[in-house]
C-alpha cells in the first residue's frame, strides 16, 4: 500500500516562458497537500533568457535544474526526474495550473491497486469551458489523439477509467514504474512521448488509470507556430513511426507499417497539394527545369521516414527489449485504443487513398481473442473454499489474452473482475448451453460435464482440471455411510472421472505424483498412444502439472484478528494456525493431544483452526469437527489453548490470520487419498513465510523435508508432533532458518508461474491428437477450431434444486448426483 502522503515530485520544464512556470509555482502552492510531501522541480532548458534568475527569485523553495542545451519536453522532464526525490512524479506543463486537488486525488487513485502505474488528470481548457483531456485513443497508423478536444464537456468526462496514455500537460506516474521503463524517450524530442510511455506503461502490465477528481487547466500556447508549423509535422510524422515501430506485436506488424508508410506519402503529397502524376512520361510537358518549388509540409514528412530510417538500429533494440518485456497481449492494449480508424487529415484526395489502404491492408481489425469458459462447482464470494480460488485465478491469469467467463454452479457476489461472473444451476442445461456455444475452450472441475448435455457432448477444445482425485477422496469421504454406499459412491466417482480422461483434450494436475498416477489411468484408457506420443513423447501436451498456486505479494497484516484481541489468545502468545477447513481425512485429533503435551511446559502456544463451517452451502460439517471439539474440551484445552472458527474466514482476509502466525499445521492419517493429495493449506504458509509443521506421506511433506521448510513427523505419532512443535517455536534460530528457506521456494508457487502451462496451451488451444486421428471431431482446410451442431430436443430446459444436488453429492458421492440427473433428463 501507499504511504498515507507520499512524496510527490512535480516537475515542470521551462523553455523561455518564465510568467508562465512562475505562475504555476504559484498554484501549486495552494495546492491541498501538505507542503513537506510536496517537491516542486523546475528544469530550465536552456533559454538562453533570464529566466532562471527570474524562477530562482519567485520560487526559492523549488529545485532549480539548469540544463546546458535544450533538451525538449523528453529530455528536460527526464532530467527533472534524476534530481527528484519523490515516490510519486508529477508532470506539470509550465502553462497548466491545477486544482487544489489534483495531487490529493490521483495519489488517491494510486491508492486503490499496486496495478495502476500512472494516473492522468482531467485537464480543461484554461477557462474550465471546453475539454483538453479527458481520454485517449491511438490511429492504427501510430498517432495518438484526445478525444473531444476543444469541444463542451461530455458525461463521460466524469467517470473514471483505464486509458491508453496520459497528457504530458498534467500526469502521475510512480517513480518506480517510470524508472522500470527508462523514462521518456528523448529521441522524440518533443509530441508523442507521452503517448509512447503510456503504450510501453500498459505493455508491461500497469494500469494507466484516468481519475477526473484530479483536475488541471492548460493555457494552450502556439509555441510551434513561432518556429515552423513544418517542423510539428516533422516530429509527429517522425514520432508516430517511432511510436508504432516500438510498441506494436508481431501479430500485424508487418502489415501495419507498410500501410503507415504508404499512408505518409500519401499524406505528403496531400499537404502539399501536389500531382503526383505530373512526372508521368506519357504527360506532355515543356519543363525543362531540374528543380522544383516544394513546399516544407511535404518535404517534412520525407524527412521525417528518413530519419526513422536512420535511428532503425536503436529502434529495432527498443523494439526488442519492449516486445521481450511486454506481459500484456495485444488485444488487451488494444482495447485502449479506442477509434483506431481516424484518418487526422482531410482533402479529397488524401482521403481516397486511405480508403484505399484500409481496403487492401488489414489494418483496423485487432488480433482474435479465444473465448474460455471456466466452470467450477463452488460458490464465487468473498468466503471461498479451494476448487473457486483456483477457478478464480485461472480467470484472472486467462483474461489478459482471452475473453474469460466464469461460471458457478452455486452461485456468486457480484466481485470486481476483468472477466465474467455467471451462476448456471446443475440441471440447467439450456443456460449452459448458451456459455457453450459461446467457448472456444471449456475449462471445468468436478461433474460438470456429467451434469450437463451440452458439455458432454461439446465439440469445442475441452480442458479437465483433476488436481482433485475424487475417487480416492471417496475412499475417506464416503467410509461412514456404510459399505454398500461407500462402494458405490467410491465406483461411481471413477466412472464420473473415467469418462473425463477419456474426452479431454488437456488435463491439469496438481504434482508429479498425481501426474504418474493419471498417466497410469490415461493408459489403461487407450489414451496414451502414438498419436498423443509422436509430437510430444512426454505427454506434458496432453498433461501438465500446474498445481495450486499464491498471490505473489506476501500478506499484509492490516487489522488484528487473533493476537491481543481473540478472547484467550495474549499478543506474546505463540500462535499454531491451521488454515482452511476440517474434514474426516484429516488427523486433528493428534495435533489436539500434541498441543495439549507441549502447553504443559508452554502454557502460552495456542492453537487456532481457521474454517469450520464450508462456503459452499451443500456441504455440512463433518463429524471430525464434533470429535475435535469434544477432544479438546476432554483434554481441557478448548477456549485456552484451542480455539475453533465457527465460520469460514473471507478469502481477503486470511492474510491478517496467516501474518498473525508464528506456525502453520495440517495433520493426516496415512492412506492412498494422502499419497496423492495436494494440500493447499500449505500454500497459504509459504504464501506467509510461515514455518510448518506437517505429517508425513504427501507431495507436500516432501517438499517440507528436503527444503528445510519446517518439520515432517510420522502420521499419528503425537510425542514426534509435539517435539517438533517444541522445537521450531522454542529452538533458537529454528524458525528463522525455516522461513529462510520458505522465501527461495515460495515464487515457485505463486499463480503466475504455476498457471503457465494452462495459459500456454490456451494461448494455442488444440485437440487432442487421438481424437482428432478417431475422427471424435473435424477441423475444416483452414483450422477452425469448432464444428456446429444441433442439440437433441428436450434437453434444454431441466433445473436440479442446488442444495439438493449438493447434498446428494457429499453423502452419497458424484455418482449419486449423476445418477439422479440422468434420470430427470430421461437417459
Amino acid at each position: 500500500m501507499e504511504p498515507k502522503n507520499p512524496l510527490v515530485s512535480v516537475v515542470l520544464v521551462n523553455f523561455r516562458g518564465a510568467d508562465d512556470t512562475i505562475e504555476a509555482i504559484r498554484h501549486l502552492g495552494e495546492l491541498d497537500w501538505p507542503n513537506d510531501r510536496l517537491e516542486i522541480v523546475v528544469v530550465e532548458n536552456a533559454s538562453g533568457d533570464d529566466s532562471a534568475e527570474r524562477i530562482a527569485a519567485a520560487a526559492p523553495h523549488a529545485v532549480l535544474v539548469k540544463s546546458k542545451k535544450n533538451l525538449g519536453f523528453a529530455g528536460g522532464c527526464n532530467l527533472g526526474v534524476k534530481k527528484s526525490k519523490g515516490d510519486i512524479i508529477a508532470f506539470l506543463n509550465n502553462d497548466a495550473k491545477p486544482d487544489a486537488g489534483w495531487v490529493r486525488e490521483a495519489v488517491r487513485r494510486f491508492e486503490e491497486s499496486p496495478r495502476i502505474g500512472a494516473v492522468a488528470s482531467r485537464v480543461l481548457d484554461w477557462e474550465g469551458e471546453k475539454v483538453d483531456f479527458i481520454g485517449s485513443g491511438l490511429t492504427w497508423f501510430g498517432m495518438g489523439y484526445k478525444p473531444h478536444t476543444g469541444l463542451a464537456i461530455p458525461d463521460q468526462a466524469d467517470e473514471p477509467h483505464d486509458v491508453l496514455f496520459g497528457t504530458g500537460s498534467a500526469m502521475f506516474v510512480r517513480r518506480d514504474v517510470y524508472e522500470e521503463l527508462g523514462g521518456f524517450d528523448e529521441r522524440y524530442f518533443m509530441f508523442f512521448e507521452d503517448v509512447d510511455l503510456g503504450w510501453r506503461l500498459n505493455l508491461k502490465g500497469y494500469r494507466y488509470a484516468y481519475e477526473p477528481g484530479s483536475l488541471a487547466y492548460h493555457k494552450h500556447h502556439a509555441s510551434m507556430s513561432k518556429l515552423g508549423a513544418y517542423k510539428e509535422t516533422y516530429l509527429l510524422e517522425r514520432n508516430a513511426l517511432y511510436t508504432l515501430y516500438k510498441n506494436l506485436g508481431s501479430e500485424k506488424f508487418d502489415e501495419t507499417l507498410a500501410a503507415t508508410l504508404l499512408l505518409s506519402v500519401r499524406r505528403s503529397v496531400a499537404r502539399g497539394e501536389l500531382d503526383s502524376t505530373s512526372y508521368d512520361i506519357r504527360k506532355a510537358s515543356s519543363d525543362a527545369e531540374l528543380t522544383e518549388a516544394i513546399p516544407k509540409d511535404t518535404i517534412a514528412t520525407l524527412y521525417a521516414i528518413d530519419q526513422f530510417v536512420q535511428n532503425l538500429p536503436s529502434l529495432t533494440e527498443s523494439r526488442r527489449e519492449i516486445q521481450e518485456s511486454r506481459t500484456t497481449a495485444e488485444h488487451v492494449v488494444r482495447r485502449r485504443f479506442l477509434e483506431t480508424n481516424a484518418p487526422s487529415f482531410t482533402g479529397a484526395h488524401f482521403l481516397h487513398g486511405y480508403q484505399n489502404i484500409i481496403d487492401n491492408f488489414d489494418v483496423l481489425d485487432g488480433p482474435a481473442r479465444t473465448n474460455v469458459l471456466i466452470i467450477t462447482g463452488d460458490p464465487i464470494g468473498a468466503k471461498m473454499a479451494g476448487p473457486a480460488i483456483r477457478a478464480w485465478h485461472m480467470a484472472e491469469a486467462l483474461a489478459p489474452q482471452s475473453d474469460v467467463r466464469l461460471v458457478s454452479l452455486e452461485g456468486h457476489e457480484d466481485l470486481a473482475a476483468d472477466f465474467v461472473l455467471d451462476t448456471v444451476k446443475p440441471g440447467d442445461n439450456k443456460a449452459m448451453a448458451q456459455h457453450e456455444d459461446w467457448a472456444d475452450v471449456i475449462i471445468f472441475q468436478g461433474l460438470a460435464m456429467a451434469l450437463f448435455p451440452s458439455i458432454r457432448k461439446t465439440q469445442k477444445v475441452l480442458v479437465v482440471d483433476i488436481y482433485d482425485p475424487m475417487h480416492l477422496e471417496q475412499l475417506e469421504q464416503g467410509r461412514p455411510q456404510g459399505e454398500e454406499a461407500w462402494t458405490r459412491a467410491t465406483a461411481d466417482a471413477t466412472t464420473v472421472l473415467n469418462e473425463q480422461l477419456a474426452r479431454g483434450d488437456y488435463f491439469l494436475c496438481a504434482s508429479e505424483r498425481q501426474r504418474h498416477f493419471y498417466l497410469g489411468q490415461l493408459a489403461a484408457l487407450g489414451r496414451i498412444n502414438p498419436a498423443n506420443y509422436a509430437d510430444d513423447p512426454d505427454l506434458t501436451g496432453l498433461i501438465s502439472v500446474v498445481p495450486f498456486g499464491l498471490e505473489a505479494e506476501p500478506p499484509a497484516h492490516e487489522k488484528k484478528v487473533l493476537k491481543g484481541v481473540h478472547p484467550g489468545i495474549g499478543e506474546d502468545d505463540k500462535l499454531l494456525l491451521w488454515s482452511g477447513g476440517l474434514y474426516n481425512w484429516f488427523d486433528p485429533l493428534a495435533l489436539i493431544r500434541a498441543v495439549a503435551k507441549v502447553v504443559e511446559t508452554h502454557p502460552e502456544v495456542k492453537l487456532y483452526f481457521l474454517g469450520t463451517k464450508h462456503p459452499h452451502p451443500g456441504v455440512p460439517e463433518m463429524k471430525i469437527v464434533t470429535d475435535s471439539r469434544a477432544l479438546a474440551a476432554e483434554l481441557g484445552v478448548a477456549d485456552t489453548n484451542v480455539f475453533f472458527n465457527g465460520s469460514w474466514v473471507e478469502y481477503k482476509d486470511r492474510g491478517n490470520y496467516l501474518a498473525e502466525a508464528d506456525l502453520g499445521v495440517s495433520t493426516h492419517h496415512s492412506h492412498i487419498e494422502t499419497t496423492f493429495s495436494f494440500r493447499t493449506r500449505i500454500l497459504d504458509y509459504l504464501w506467509a513465510e510461515l514455518p510448518m509443521v506437517v505429517t508425513e506421506g504427501d507431495h507436500f511433506a516432501e517438499l517440507v523435508d528436503d527444503r528445510g521448510l519446517g518439520r515432517a513427523v510420522p502420521a499419528g505419532d503425537v510425542d514426534a508432533l509435539a517435539a517438533a512443535i517444541e522445537d521450531l517455536l522454542f529452538g533458537k534460530g529454528k524458525l528463522a532458518a525455516a522461513q529462510k528457506a520458505i522465501g527461495k521456494v515460495r515464487s515457485e508457487y505463486e499463480w503466475g508461474n504455476v498457471l503457465a502451462p494452462l495459459v500456454e496451451f490456451v494461448g494455442n488451444a488444440h485437440y487432442a491428437a487421438d481424437r482428432m486421428r478417431r475422427g471424435e471431431v473435424r477441423v475444416d482446410a483452414a483450422g477452425a477450431k469448432r464444428q456446429k451442431r444441433r442439440r437433441p430436443a428436450g434437453q434444454n430446459g431441466i433445473v436440479e434444486d442446488v442444495r439438493r444436488a449438493s447434498l446428494l453429492l457429499v453423502r452419497q458421492g458424484p455418482g449419486a448426483v449423476v445418477r439422479k440427473v440422468k434420470q430427470r433428463l430421461g437417459l
